[in-house]
């Protein structure tokens, strides 16, 4: 069975970019078992090919946020609703995820949206070593899903992080980022944490923060 798709479009003033994402969250497919190999299970296959409320919130917090000469790296993009925004408006966007079908998305809705290829590299967090090299500001969205990713997602940040460098990332709440904002203040991060003001954009109130980290 082949996989179901939607089109959908997001509204920021008066830009629009346009998604082709999975149709919903019951979509799979992994005839070569590339995903299987990299340890995604058939229940968390789909969820980098929806957009969550947490991404939403991240990409409308980054419409007005000043990137300006700015190299900036999306961590876990999923279907990239931030870095195709971003790249819509000229910024300087790099986006990585560990899903082997997210480069595919990607390309597609930037040519949905008449834009340019967005540099993507397809690395996990727990890699050492990779391509991406540093960056001004780094960003991402309902990240912290278990435990063990506190120390794998800080340590990824600092292997990225230019000596000065800004990080936003946008929790639904998952009880985690206590945790995880205290690990990034010994890698010496200083930490801010707000709610988003407006959320005309979501079906329902955000419960969640969004954590701004800076050095």
């Amino acid at each position: 069975m082949s996989l179901r798709v939607s089109y959908n479009t997001h509204e920021f003033e008066d830009i629009d970019i346009h998604l082709r994402t999975l149709r919903d969250n019951q979509q799979f497919e992994d005839n070569d078992g590339i995903a299987e190999k990299l340890g995604i299970s058939s229940a968390t296959w789909p969820l980098f090919g929806i957009v969550w409320p947490s991404a939403q919130v991240l990409a409308h917090y980054l419409y007005d946020f000043d990137f300006a000469n700015k190299r900036i790296l999306e961590v876990g993009c999923g279907i990239g609703l931030s870095s195709l925004l971003l790249n819509h408006l000229n910024a300087d966007i790099t986006a990585t995820d560990y899903h082997p079908e997210v480069e595919s998305f990607m390309l597609k809705n930037t040519q949905l949206n008449d834009d340019p290829k967005i540099p993507f590299v397809r690395t996990g967090w727990a890699d050492e070593v990779t391509e991406l090299g540093t960056f001004d500001l780094i960003v991402g969205s309902d990240l912290l899903y278990e435990d063990e990713h506190i120390e794998m997602l800080a340590g990824f940040i600092d292997q990225h992080c230019k000596a000065q460098c800004e990080i936003i990332l946008v929790d639904p709440g998952r009880g985690r980022h206590a945790k995880f904002s205290k690990k990034m203040a010994t890698l010496g991060f200083s930490f801010e944490m707000s709610k988003p003001r407006e959320q005309t954009y979501l079906d329902k109130p955000f419960k969640g923060v969004v954590l701004r980290y800076s050095r």
